[in-house]
């Protein structure tokens, strides 16, 4: 199963791909981050991360999309940034008629690491160690993405392909929906991050 995994966020977007099954080594497909510049609305800011997003899912194909949910923080400016990145994720998601399964950060600790308190270091030092990789993932949204791929492979699988089929059965009985295309707008600045021990 290919899962794409999605650490929402205004500034940086984190995304990654992790090909594998339970039971099994899971192996890195893609990693990076879709960035936004402050100086753009957010407006302008949301469109780059959808069409960041869609272009990582047109290339990608994945057969699930795995997001962190968000919850409230004391900085509200900045948890409203982050529910505006989810939303547009969900949505370039359903449109593809893909599943999507939101994951609280203390359980992708908790999968990852085995401790739901665990810090941004000990997730990607695990996230390095599970994948196989020769550098932990940076920035930090990155390696949350993959940690948010690998913990819906290892815990949302069962599920998966009932809900693909569901997804895109709903898909087929309404009416299309227009998807955007194109390239980046300016601003956008997808950083992927090289590989893997092979």
């Amino acid at each position: 199963m290919r899962v794409l995994g999605i650490d929402p966020g205004l500034t940086r977007c984190g995304l990654g791909v992790v090909d594998g099954t339970v039971g099994r080594p899971l192996s890195l497909v893609d990693v990076g981050v879709v960035r936004t510049s402050a100086d753009l609305d957010v407006p302008q800011r949301l469109v780059t991360i959808e069409k960041g997003v869609e272009a990582w899912i047109e290339e990608h194909r994945p057969d699930a999309v795995a997001i962190e949910r968000v919850f409230a923080r004391s900085d509200v400016s900045t948890v409203m940034g982050t529910a505006q990145a989810s939303g547009i994720a969900m949505v370039v998601a359903a449109r593809r008629g893909l599943p999507v399964a939101l994951h609280t950060p203390s359980e992708v600790k908790a999968a990852v690491t085995g401790s739901g308190r665990a810090d941004k270091k000990q997730v990607g030092a695990m996230v390095t160690r599970i994948l196989r990789l020769d550098a932990m993932p940076k920035p930090a949204d990155a390696a949350d993405a993959l940690a948010l791929a690998i913990t819906h492979v290892w815990r949302g699988s069962a599920g998966t392909r009932l809900e693909q089929a569901a997804a895109r059965d709903a898909l087929a009985r309404r009416a299309p929906v227009g998807r955007s295309g194109g390239s980046l707008p300016a601003g956008a600045i997808q950083s992927r991050l090289p590989g893997r021990t092979r």
